[in-house]
C-alpha cells in the first residue's frame, strides 16, 4: 500500500492520517485496542519502527493513549475475573456456585471520601456485599459507594436493578470506563472477622478500587476483602496502544 521507496517521515504521517481517520469514523471506538505494531507494519509495508513513531504522533494529540504496564487481574482460583460483569457473575463463569448476600443498601453522606475521590458532593449510596461459594465459608466482602443519583438513588427503596449493582449502575446513565486498584494485605478486625466467619487477626487481601467514566465523573470506590486462599492478584506487562 505504501512504498517502501517513500520518505520515512511521509509513511509515518500516512499512517498517523490513516489511523486518526479510523478513529474518527469509529472504525476503533473508545476504550478498544489498536491492532499490534506487527499486524499495522503489515497493513502499511512499513517498518515498526515507523508505526512506533506514527503511534508516538497520536498519542501526542491524544488521540490515543500508550500503556507501559497493560494492567492487573484479580483472579479467582487461577481464573481471571472481569469486574466490569460484576464479580458474582464473573466468579459464576468460572464454574462456581456464588451467592451474594447484601448486607447494606442506604444513603449516607460522607464529606472525606468525597473530597478523595473527586466527587461533586458527599451524597452518596452505600451498598456492602458478602459472598460466598457452594455452603463453603464468605469469600469476599465488598463495600461500594456511589454518587446518589438515577437508579442508584431509588434502589435504597426499590432494589438493585435485577439483583445486581451492575445493571444499577448502568441503568443510572453511568458508564464506567477508567478504573484505579490498590492492592494490600490487612488482618481482619472483630467486626470483619464475624462476617467473614474466620477468626480474628486471619490476613486478607484488600482492594479498592476507584472507577471514573471516560470524561473523570466519579462512578464507584469499591472496598473489597479477598480470601487469599482463593483470590490472587495477577500482572500483566507490556506496550500496547
Amino acid at each position: 500500500m505504501y512504498g517502501h521507496g517513500m520518505p520515512v517521515s511521509s509513511k509515518r504521517r500516512l499512517i498517523a492520517d490513516a489511523l486518526r481517520h479510523d478513529i474518527a469514523t469509529g472504525r476503533f471506538v473508545a476504550g478498544s485496542r489498536l491492532p499490534g505494531e506487527h499486524d499495522l507494519a503489515e497493513r502499511f509495508s512499513v517498518s515498526r519502527g515507523t508505526v512506533r513513531a506514527a503511534l508516538s504522533d497520536l498519542a501526542d494529540e491524544e488521540y490515543i493513549a500508550t500503556h507501559g504496564g497493560v494492567g492487573s487481574l484479580v483472579t479467582f482460583d487461577g481464573a481471571a475475573l472481569d469486574p466490569r460483569a460484576g464479580w458474582a457473575r464473573s466468579i459464576a463463569a468460572t464454574g462456581s456456585d456464588v451467592e451474594t448476600v447484601l448486607l447494606r443498601l442506604e444513603r449516607l453522606d460522607d464529606a472525606a471520601l468525597a473530597a478523595e475521590v473527586g466527587a461533586d458532593g458527599p451524597a452518596f449510596v452505600a451498598v456492602d456485599r458478602l459472598r460466598r461459594v457452594a455452603d463453603g465459608p464468605p469469600v469476599s466482602l465488598e463495600r461500594s459507594r456511589l454518587p446518589r443519583l438515577g437508579a442508584l438513588d431509588r434502589a435504597v427503596e426499590q432494589g438493585l436493578v435485577g439483583g445486581s449493582l451492575t445493571s444499577t449502575i448502568a441503568e443510572s446513565g453511568l458508564v464506567p470506563a477508567h478504573a484505579e486498584q490498590w492492592v494490600d494485605v490487612v488482618p481482619l478486625d472483630d467486626r470483619d472477622a464475624a462476617l467473614l466467619g474466620r477468626p480474628v487477626g486471619t490476613p486478607f487481601l484488600h482492594s479498592r478500587r476507584v472507577t471514573r467514566t471516560r470524561t473523570g465523573d466519579f462512578v464507584e470506590c469499591v472496598d473489597s476483602l479477598l480470601a487469599p486462599d482463593r483470590f490472587r492478584l495477577h500482572m500483566k506487562f507490556g506496550s500496547h496502544s
